[in-house]
């Protein structure tokens, strides 16, 4: 959870993020079905709406993105470029890259967390990787 709300959030807002989804969670712990699901991918979610959530509101306060481009500056400038690029993907297709290549789930778990079908995460994750090819061009191959 706290990773994905890491790569869901800029800067330090993070740990909001985290806190918020742990006590959406702890509020609806009594709607945990464990036959939809296992318990990690009802956080992921949980976390994942919670982090969009949180982005809407952040896009709206400039300041905010202000701070966000001076922290970004201190990483590699690749890793910069990348995620740029990562932040000009729709909020779905980004959602998918965060989840499948930054947490390491399977396409399975990324369709759960998401609510949609395997073969929807496969066309998003297609998408996506062809869009950053775009965005980034062949020497970040």
């Amino acid at each position: 959870m706290a990773r994905l709300a890491a790569r869901l959030s800029d800067g330090a807002g993070w740990e909001d993020v985290l806190q918020e989804a742990l006590a959406t969670a702890w509020r609806k712990r009594a709607q945990f079905d464990a036959e939809r699901g296992t318990a990690r991918n009802w956080l992921l979610a949980i976390t994942a709406d919670q982090g969009r959530k949180a982005r809407r509101k952040s896009s709206r306060n400039s300041l905010a993105l202000a701070l966000t481009e001076a922290a970004a500056v201190t990483a590699s400038e690749r890793d910069l470029d990348v995620e740029r690029a990562i932040r000009r993907l729709s909020e779905r297709q980004r959602m998918a890259v965060h989840l499948h290549y930054y947490l390491g789930l399977r396409v399975v778990d990324v369709a759960a967390v998401m609510g949609c079908a395997e073969g929807t995460v496969k066309s998003t994750l297609a998408d996506a990787r062809s869009r950053l090819r775009t965005e980034l061009g062949e020497d970040f191959r």
